[in-house]
């Protein structure tokens, strides 16, 4: 999450978001608290889910005067407790500081260093990590500290352990998975659980190993398309945060297939990292509520 240490400003522009079981009184609560507070709401959305019974909730809001979110956070508590809330509270121009990992495909890495440097995604990249050098000189191109963690079957718990140290070290709130083509442990995806995303493309598990694109087109697949989701311990079976697809047809050769099938990668993962930077993607068990 982003760095919650907030220092005290004139005025205050903060995200809410909440989960609970689902009751009269939430959104009355929620919004006595805020204008006991004196907040204004930018935008609020919620939804009920009648088949879990439970209420998502995402709030962008102001308040005037000095505040902090850790003091709004505190305040929160009470209603909080009384409602059984999962919630979170933090600015809302806070920057996520995001953890990019690649392999040898570089695509999804180039957009997401170049969204960033342009201000279309709300996130800090501090390191690019990499079990390939092929990475470094576009990391270096933006000026970001590139680290090389080769990975082999005896030297993974080492690699795990050392991607975990650059957590720690850089204050990560969220791994990407840039097309890294190493499958993470259990143990690792556990504490990596929810702040950790995941790109492949959509012809999983129809076209598994190597060369999916090249499988697809000896088949004459007419769609391409991508997954972004959170990464758990069951391969590409993650909480599902965007999906997209294009038409293809017989006049795309096999090296035009792989190109469409990168441009669609490459804007599903953006989109994904988009939306949990701005706190846009709640969990709901085994899916998500996404509130674009």
């Amino acid at each position: 999450m982003p760095n919650l240490a907030t220092p005290t400003i004139a005025a205050g522009d903060y995200v809410l978001i909440l989960s609970c079981p689902d009751r009269p009184g939430i959104v009355h609560a929620v919004s006595g608290f805020l204008v006991a507070h004196g907040g204004n709401i930018l935008e609020s959305q919620q939804f009920g889910d009648r088949l879990t019974d439970r209420f998502f909730m995402r709030i962008d809001f102001e308040v005037p005067g000095p505040a902090d979110a850790a003091a709004m956070r505190t305040a929160f508590a009470p209603v909080a407790e009384e409602y059984e809330m999962r919630f979170e509270l933090w600015d809302a121009t806070a920057p996520y500081r995001t953890l990019i990992m690649v392999s040898k495909h570089l695509h999804c890495l180039n957009d997401l260093l170049f969204r960033a440097s342009t201000g279309s995604l709300q996130i800090e990249i501090p390191a690019v990590v990499s079990n390939h050098p092929d990475a470094g000189a576009l990391a270096a191109s933006y000026g970001i500290p590139f680290h090389h963690v080769p990975v082999t079957p005896d030297t993974k718990p080492a690699a795990e352990a050392e991607l975990m140290r650059l957590v720690d070290e850089y204050d990560v709130h969220l791994v990407v998975l840039a097309r890294y083509m190493q499958v993470l442990s259990d143990g690792l995806c556990r504490q990596l659980s929810g702040r950790a995303i995941n790109i492949h493309h959509s012809f999983l598990p129809s076209f598994k190993g190597a060369k999916p694109y090249h499988q697809a087109f000896d088949r004459g697949v007419k769609l391409v398309g991508a997954t972004a989701h959170y990464v758990t311990g069951d391969l590409d079976e993650g909480p599902i945060i965007e999906q997209d697809v294009m038409r293809v047809d017989h006049g795309y050769d096999q090296e035009q297939l792989v190109s469409a099938g990168r441009d669609v990668e490459a804007q599903v993962l953006s989109r994904a990292v988009r939306w949990h930077s701005q706190s846009r993607v709640l969990l709901n068990g085994s899916r998500t509520v996404v509130f674009r």
